[in-house]
């Protein structure tokens, strides 16, 4: 996979989406089918739904596509180490602005903390980054720590998608295409070959599935348990957790 910062990264009509706070802005496919983005709600503080996610994680969370930043934010007011990334300045900046740790990077590039992170996180259909979900899921395991969670939000219908896309306010398009996925739960799964399923779940009319990475002496052996995941208070970090640089 490439690591440049994708043709979208600077798009005018994705940034004055995120400066406004709202939209509307779409993912736009050749045929014409729009996709609607939820700017108002990434723009929003974590709702019930977030935070219940973020009840699960574990140790050091990395936000894959963190955009605006509500759930690096509402980490960092948790007293949680946590870092979002995302290829888009003005959303690492609004996610700064909002007291959580950023950067701009693609989730191909080189990261702080790699093999070591608690919990990555692929929230608002970012299982979609790069349009290649086996190549994102190979690129999480190199970024987990042995047994790492994977916290990813899946599309609320069955689906199996790649195609090309580009960012449009209904009016123009922005940029030139990029590669998309989406994924349904049961797609998901199916790319989620050697790891543990540690569970699935809906709520407020998303989806959620949660995977965990096998360590390298059990990576061969079937999982002898699902992991429990603990929805009613984060986990505290471990000592020797990564505590990502900008």
């Amino acid at each position: 996979m490439s690591s440049s910062v994708p043709p979208w990264a600077a798009a005018d009509s994705y940034t004055a989406a995120l400066h406004a706070g709202r939209g509307p802005l779409f993912l736009r496919r050749a045929d014409g089918w729009l996709l609607p983005l939820e700017v108002e709600r990434w723009c929003a503080r974590a709702d019930a739904v977030d935070l219940d996610v973020l009840d699960r994680c574990e140790g050091t969370v990395l936000d894959v596509g963190c955009g605006p930043g509500r759930l690096a934010a509402e980490l960092a007011a948790r007293g949680r180490t946590a870092l979002g990334i995302d290829v888009n300045e003005a959303a690492v900046e609004h996610t700064i602005r909002l007291g959580g740790q950023a950067l701009r990077r693609s989730v191909f590039e080189p990261l702080p903390g790699e093999g070591r992170w608690g919990t990555v996180l692929l929230m608002d259909g970012n299982i979609g980054i790069g349009g290649d979900p086996t190549a994102l899921l190979e690129r999480a395991v190199g970024l987990l720590r042995p047994r790492g969670l994977l916290l990813a939000e899946t599309a609320p219908v069955d689906v199996d998608e790649r195609v090309d896309v580009h960012i449009t306010d209904a009016r123009t398009d922005a940029g030139s295409p990029f590669p998309w996925a989406r994924l349904g739960t049961p797609a998901l799964l199916r790319y989620a070959y050697g790891w543990e399923r540690a569970g699935h779940w809906t709520a407020g009319g998303r989806r959620f599935v949660a995977l965990r990475s096998r360590s390298a002496s059990s990576s061969a052996e079937p999982p002898k348990r699902t992991a429990l995941l603990n929805s009613q208070r984060a986990r505290k970090p471990s000592g020797d957790s990564p505590v990502p640089n900008r």
